[in-house]
């Protein structure tokens, strides 16, 4: 029985797809549900999984091709086997009597010991001479009659010898120099929409630094009965993002939009958390961050992030963020100006914990620092709301109990 595979439906507003990868080949077997081809759309992979335990028969749409939703991708036959190769014949093991009989093998040439005669063109007090002191005539340049080697010859070799020969270099492995690669639909559509930002909003970052040492003790007093209690890990992002609800809370302009000649503003706060995934680049949105717990938060993080490196996200998982928070620390960087993500209007980027001396009452001591950048759009935000916004941060960060407390 023969099956059409054809696209299947990927989400609001998403009417198409790229092949990305085919996981089977025409004529190979398929258990049911097994994964049989990858589509890339705007923002996540989508698998399209075998209807049922067959053979793929037939694929119709190639790697890399665009296709609209119900576009016919391959032909799938059900119950079908698929059809193994055959195993290579050993070749029939000779008789002992047939080995007896065969000629013996030619015995290699013994190589012929290296010729110590005189060469032809060498005159006898340059034999003599070159011989005394260890002259290797072939390296002398003859000048006498027919480029014969006189004694000169050897004496003038033995005021200035040749260098030495250089070895030769091995000779490149002969291959392509490059390769051009397509680029894949997500990361299209992140070069695009990085694009947009610069050229459509107003970009500005404005730096400060906070003092981690407070919630550096915070999470290593509480890390173990946290974990114990609410089964997650206590890291560092719930706390950046508590932080950012609470300074949005008093610099909306932060957690809003534009929209043609209209400003939106959120009585929400999700929060989109970039993460690494095997395509590039995602950001997984955390909602309602106001009415989250710690936990609730570290958990919701967790989960999107295992999601993403799963190529389970859908696009519900990362639509409708009002602000988002970057993690270039992880990575080991240092500072850097993070990119808005359309149409928000406020990103802040997280660098790595660094000790470095800074002064405290008139002393100079080590601290755990950390450099945090905001880049916002100057269109709708201030540089006196941006700097007030990640002023505040800090102040939440460098005093965690200001959080608990709501002050």
């Amino acid at each position: 029985m023969s099956t059409e595979i054809i696209v299947p439906e990927l989400g609001e507003s998403v009417t198409e797809a790229t092949v990305g990868q085919w996981f089977k080949k025409p004529g190979e077997a398929v258990a049911q549900d097994e994964p049989l081809v990858e589509l890339e759309t705007d923002k996540v992979a989508v698998e399209v999984n075998a209807p049922a335990s067959g053979t793929l028969s037939e694929i119709v749409v190639a790697e890399g091709e665009t296709v609209e939703v119900g576009a016919l991708l391959a032909h799938f036959g059900e119950g079908e086997a698929g059809s193994a190769p055959e195993p290579a014949k050993e070749p029939p093991k000779k008789e002992a009597s047939e080995e007896k009989k065969a000629e013996p093998a030619p015995e290699p040439e013994k190589p012929k010991p290296a010729s110590v005669e005189e060469p032809a063109g060498l005159a006898p007090a340059a034999a003599r001479l070159a011989e005394e002191r260890g002259v290797d005539v072939n390296q002398v340049t003859g000048t006498g009659r027919d480029g014969r080697i006189t004694k000169a010859d050897v004496l003038k070799y033995l005021e200035s010898p040749a260098e030495a020969p250089q070895e030769a270099r091995a000779p490149r492995e002969e291959g392509p120099r490059e390769e051009r690669v397509k680029m894949s639909r997500l990361r299209r559509t992140i070069a695009t929409r990085l694009k947009e930002a610069q050229d459509t909003a107003a970009m500005l970052t404005t730096f400060n630094e906070v003092d981690m040492t407070e919630l550096m003790a915070v999470r290593k007093q509480y890390r173990d009965l946290f974990e114990q209690k609410h089964g997650v890990r206590l890291g560092f992002m719930s706390f950046f993002a508590k932080a950012c609800v609470t300074a949005l809370k008093e610099i909306p302009n932060v957690n809003a939009e534009i929209d043609g000649d209209d400003i939106i503003y959120k009585d929400h706060y999700d929060i989109g958390v970039a993460v690494s995934a095997p395509q590039g680049l995602v950001v997984p949105v955390i909602r309602d961050c106001d009415a989250l717990s710690l936990a609730e938060i570290e958990k919701a993080i967790g989960d999107a992030a295992e999601k993403a490196r799963d190529g389970k996200l859908t696009l519900k998982d990362l639509q409708g963020g009002t602000f988002t928070i970057s993690n270039g620390g992880v990575f080991g960087s240092l500072m850097s100006t993070p990119i808005l993500n359309p149409p928000q209007s406020g990103i802040l980027g997280m660098h790595k914990i660094e000790e470095r001396p800074v002064a405290r009452g008139g002393d100079v001591v080590i601290r755990p620092m950390m450099y945090l950048a905001l880049s916002y759009d100057h269109r709708i935000v201030d540089g006196r709301e941006a700097v007030t916004f990640l002023v505040r941060v800090k102040e939440c960060l460098e005093d965690p109990h200001r959080m608990l407390l709501d002050l």
